[in-house]
């Protein structure tokens, strides 16, 4: 997946876009001299038609090319990001499918010495505005703008978000059930 499993058909595990940049693919105490090129796969067994799997592999792409190719200490995050972005222009006038995960909302529960369910929220990508709601609504940027961790409401039942670039939405309508919520932050309390 490329983003929270709220949002993405399932499969294996989340690897989001920034983790895919970070790959080193030359291993500690050995010479590069001795690595000649790299290979990222895409197993298809859950991916249905060729739709989801331009999904799976573009932006990802990118960044795993970028980190075979460049030497560590050239990488650079924050570069890289527009540069990606510019080619989702690219994909859009060309009708290619791809993960904008990128904007997504990454969610962290946990409980608080009350019991209750806190909620921190983070992006990957610098400078995005994240807007919620707990009452069922659709978000917008005049809805509250998450600013430190969020304490879910007793009688929520899902919480929503959205992620805005200077005023205009960028992310996708992200709806995770507190439910959901309930159960990370359990999984974190007890260490697993």
């Amino acid at each position: 997946m490329q983003s929270d499993a709220a949002m993405e058909p399932p499969v294996y595990a989340t690897l989001r876009l920034k983790t895919a940049y970070e790959f080193e693919p030359v291993p500690d105490g050995v010479d590069a001299k001795f690595i000649k090129g790299g290979q990222a796969n895409l197993w298809t067994e859950q991916v249905y038609n060729m739709r989801h799997e331009q999904y799976m592999v573009w932006p990802r792409a990118f960044a795993i090319a970028e980190a075979v190719w460049s030497p560590k200490e050239k990488r650079d995050w924050k570069g890289f990001v527009p540069r990606v972005e510019a080619q989702f222009e690219r994909f859009d006038v060309a009708e290619k499918k791809y993960a904008p995960s990128v904007y997504d909302p990454i969610f962290k529960a946990t409980k608080n010495t009350n019991s209750e369910i806190v909620v921190d929220l983070s992006t990957e990508v610098e400078g995005l505005d994240i807007y919620y709601s707990f009452d069922n609504s659709f978000p917008d940027k005049f809805y509250p703008k998450y600013k430190d961790p969020l304490t879910v409401p007793k009688d929520a039942s899902n919480l929503r978000v959205i992620t805005y670039r200077n005023g205009k939405p960028l992310g996708r309508m992200v709806t995770i059930p507190v439910s959901e919520l309930k159960k990370r932050a359990e999984r974190k309390s007890s260490g697993n």
